[in-house]
């Protein structure tokens, strides 16, 4: 029962970082001052430093300041008292200036591959369970053959709390169904903190399973970022910091931040979603989805080409 549960929790929400960098962009106005300091208060809680050696995919360190593409690995985990938890969202992001475009691709938890440090083949989320943020990226680093520069880690649980810190959110439903005792209808439909977590979390009704939920997932994502830019949402940045802060951790210092936002900024404007898809099926009784080795390769060089790493 127990998995059941985590199984319809949390693996959604992500480019929490575009929050942030557009909060920072609109916060040049009146409000700078106040709202630069309850920023960094909010940064200086989430970030997290870790400890992890020198990747091999990167001999040389990063410069966000010479706008060089690089990589963010977002989980999305569902933690409780006592207990890590496991990475039920993991998202990566390559970011390219030159190109201005992000590529996302979204990693399927069940997909079974090698757990860099822990000398085992198992469902790639169970990294986070292992190892924390630094198993994870060394495994998604293995999978992917590109260096994994910055991890953000988000409580899917209490990510409610930034739904409702931007004023509820509005997103365009294409299948009517009912989750949790809300009912939600087709079409344009406004939504709160838990009717967002309802929404995304439902998928056995949903003809195209993961598929579905992912796209719900997507629409909340943006619903959040659109309602964090306007106008309305920076008079409650109180809040909405304060919700970012409660429930974000990340590897990106404050000073990096505001490096992106300064010079990665227009790569917003084209976000290319890349999908992860294989064959399920059971070993000793365990399921996981198996990916054929043409299509990661396939991935590893479509990411490589947008990092601006030679094959």
């Amino acid at each position: 029962m127990r998995k059941d549960r985590k199984q319809k929790k949390g693996k959604r929400w992500l480019k929490v970082t575009g929050i942030i960098l557009l909060l920072l962009v609109i916060g040049a106005g009146t409000y700078a001052f106040t709202v630069y300091k309850s920023l960094t208060n909010a940064v200086d809680t989430m970030h997290q430093p870790i400890e992890r050696e020198k990747s091999d995919k990167r001999p040389e360190e990063i410069t966000l300041t010479n706008k060089e593409p690089f990589s963010v690995l977002m989980l999305g985990v569902d933690e409780r008292a006592g207990d890590r938890g496991r990475s039920d969202t993991m998202i990566v992001l390559t970011v390219n200036p030159n190109q201005n475009s992000i590529k996302m691709l979204s990693i399927p938890r069940d997909t079974r591959t090698d757990i860099i440090g822990r000398d085992t083949v198992d469902k790639i989320n169970h990294a986070y369970a292992f190892g924390g943020e630094e198993m994870s990226m060394a495994t998604v680093e293995n999978l992917l053959d590109i260096p994994i520069d910055y991890y953000i880690k988000v409580n899917m649980e209490g990510f409610k709390d930034v739904v409702d810190a931007v004023g509820g959110i509005q997103v365009n439903n294409n299948l009517e169904f009912t989750q949790e005792g809300y009912r939600f209808t087709k079409g344009q439909i406004n939504l709160n903190g838990d009717q967002a977590l309802s929404f995304v979390r439902m998928r056995y009704e949903d003809p195209n399973g993961d598929f579905g939920r992912q796209e719900r997932q997507r629409q909340v994502i943006q619903g959040v970022i659109k309602r964090g830019a306007s106008f309305s949402s920076l008079t409650n940045f109180g809040n909405i910091f304060d919700a970012l802060g409660k429930n974000v951790r990340t590897n990106v210092t404050f000073d990096e931040m505001l490096d992106i936002q300064k010079n990665y900024k227009t790569a917003a404007g084209s976000i290319d979603q890349l999908q992860m898809t294989g064959q399920g099926t059971k070993i000793s009784g365990i399921y996981y989805l198996m990916v054929p080795n043409e299509q990661i390769q396939s991935i590893q060089s479509e990411l490589k080409t947008h990092l601006e790493i030679e094959e």
